[in-house]
């Protein structure tokens, strides 16, 4: 796909956060964006944007048959989305063992099955044009974990592992996929979109506890700019070639280069085990 404006973008979840970013960008360039939202209040808000080229859809991304009929609204007012930006979603706060199975189900009902869903959705019609971009905006906490936030890094790690699979599947279909994973930016996500788990265990205090506190300290002061994530979102999207990763943000960067060393030092101390398995 060539660099050049007057593209069509379909991007979930821009009430707010990267999802309000990046629609903003493309916008200003002149594309057109069909963004989904949650609340009726926020769908003039968005239009106002940029009347005319910025449509709003009510749509819950756990409703397969909404999401399946707003891709294909999209398609119809559009003439074909290029590049498909999933976006919505939230995260859960708490010890693993804090989190009852109905927090953890909803949690990867939104994280992982809302947004496969609109990814399954929008295939049909990328596939038969032979070309698009995914943008799945996961999190450096979908290669890294830290205690507070198993559940939400689960539900990240788990569409990584999608994503990096569905990119093998769709390249020679003329089809990209991008897995952004920022650091600390400062979005909305430490206030409407984190909740904490109901149960709260006092012996997590140390661990756990701790995160939480760090967590609600940080919320306002995050060092990364969402303009520029935005701004760099949009510019991966144009690549002929874009990258299967973009981590954003100079903590995303240390975290998982921190993390990738130490494991890459744990599975050599290993070798010698790891590679005697076979049979004699």
């Amino acid at each position: 796909m060539a660099a050049t404006t007057n593209k069509s973008w379909m991007i979930t979840g821009v009430s707010s956060g990267f999802g309000r970013a990046i629609a903003k960008a493309a916008l200003q360039r002149g594309d057109i964006v069909v963004g989904t939202i949650r609340k009726e209040a926020d769908k003039a808000a968005f239009e106002a944007m940029a009347p005319g080229r910025a449509t709003g859809m009510l749509l819950d991304v756990t409703d397969e048959t909404a999401v399946h009929l707003a891709v294909k609204e999209a398609e119809a007012l559009t003439g074909g989305v290029d590049i498909l930006v999933v976006n919505a979603g939230y995260g859960l706060v708490g010890a693993v063992e804090e989190a009852s199975l109905a927090e953890i189900r909803a949690q990867f009902e939104v994280n992982v099955f809302g947004a496969v869903a609109v990814i399954q959705a929008a295939l049909p019609f990328m596939r038969a044009r032979r070309s698009g971009r995914i943008i799945a905006i996961t999190s450096v906490s979908g290669l890294v974990g830290w205690p507070s936030l198993g559940l939400y890094s689960g539900s990240k790690f788990a569409l990584e592992g999608i994503c990096e699979t569905l990119a093998l599947e769709v390249a020679p279909l003329g089809i990209a996929v991008t897995m952004v994973e920022p650091g600390g930016f400062r979005t909305e996500f430490a206030k409407g979109s984190r909740v904490r788990t109901q149960n709260i265990i006092d012996d997590y205090d140390e661990t756990v506890g701790l995160s939480r506190r760090i967590l609600a300290e940080h919320a306002g002061h995050e060092p990364g700019d969402p303009a520029k994530a935005a701004d760099a979102i949009v510019s991966v999207a144009d690549r002929e070639s874009p990258p299967l990763r973009l981590l954003l943000g100079v903590d995303a960067f240390g975290y998982a280069t921190q993390k990738l060393t130490a494991q890459l030092e744990e599975i050599s101390s290993c070798k010698a085990v790891t590679t005697s398995m076979n049979f004699d």
